[in-house]
């Protein structure tokens, strides 16, 4: 079947779990899948094109505290995750359905260079409670999910990593919903001149305002949006399916907003869906949500919303 690059949405599986200790986000994609992730963008006029799971290492066993979990492993889906997402943005829309975080490392890194190919500036919007921007020197926890930000602004710290080609400039670098930093990614983010938008932000200006500059920064600059998307954006009352909650996450009405207003923009050219747990779902609520949030971005209306129940 000959698909149409501008109106094909490429669907690509990374059940990444490297990226931390706590098991579970390989079954990420397939739990996208299940809560009708494919039929959801058909039904919104897209041609689909799902490219199946990217084959990449199992997680290993978890590492001593204090040590690096999984470096090996998570270099080696780094560099497989970078080609497939090059691969997917020369032909279409991708969506790449994790998976954790980690996974960030290689699918923003392709789109990246996708980005330098068409002559254009790459942006990412970082939807998430947590900047991930320590390094693998930094971080305390050793778990590289919290690494990618630093890894695609060509930070130091990552021998053993493929060297970033095309690296993200630091100033075209959003977060939103950020409610739990570590002091060495505050200073990295004061340092950088990063867009840090937290909680306490958007309770004062609402989410809308800020999300509202970004994008006017993006559009004059003729740039190409990425957008990250982690579940602990949300608030765990409404999407508890993840191994990293944070209270006071982002509403129901505020993600959708965002997800309409970055339809609106027409800037977003890729996506990631990062950090479902299905293990700790209730009844897959959340993969649910995230994929309603899909269809936000991929142009479905307020007053095309079905009715969901979970009797």
């Amino acid at each position: 079947m000959t698909h149409d690059p501008q109106n094909t949405c490429i669907l690509v599986g990374a059940g990444m779990d490297c990226g931390k200790r706590r098991r579970g986000c390989v079954m990420g994609p397939d739990a996208y899948r299940t809560a009708g992730l494919v039929e959801t963008l058909t039904d919104l006029g897209w041609q689909v094109d799902d490219r199946g799971n990217v084959n990449g290492p199992l997680a290993p066993g978890p590492a001593p505290a204090g040590q690096l979990h999984a470096f090996d492993e998570t270099v080696i889906w780094t560099r497989m995750l970078t080609d497939a997402a090059l691969n997917a943005c020369r032909d279409g829309f991708p969506v790449f359905m994790g998976g954790d975080h980690a996974l960030s490392l290689g699918t923003v890194n392709g789109v990246a260079q996708y980005a330098r190919e068409q002559g254009r500036p790459l942006f990412v919007l970082w939807l998430d409670a947590h900047p991930d921007i320590n390094t693998p020197q930094t971080t305390a926890s050793g778990n590289l999910h919290g690494t990618p930000i630093a890894y695609l602004t060509g930070q130091a710290g990552f021998d053993g990593f493929d060297p970033v080609v095309a690296p993200i400039a630091p100033e075209n670098v959003c977060f939103i919903g950020l409610r739990s930093v570590d002091r060495p990614e505050r200073d990295a983010i004061t340092a950088t001149g990063m867009r840090a938008i937290d909680m306490r932000y958007i309770d004062e200006r609402g989410i809308a305002a800020p999300l509202n500059e970004f994008l006017t920064h993006v559009a004059a600059a003729n740039g190409i949006l990425h957008v990250s998307l982690d579940v602990d954006f949300l608030d765990p009352a409404i999407a508890p399916a993840v191994g990293t909650t944070v209270p006071g996450g982002a509403t129901f009405r505020e993600a959708h907003l965002v997800m309409e207003m970055l339809h609106d923009s027409g800037l977003v050219g890729s996506l990631d869906l990062v950090e479902l747990n299905p293990f700790l779902d209730e009844r897959g609520k959340t993969a649910s949500l995230m994929v309603d949030l899909t269809a936000s971005l991929f142009g479905r209306c307020v007053f095309d919303r079905p009715t969901r129940g979970f009797a």
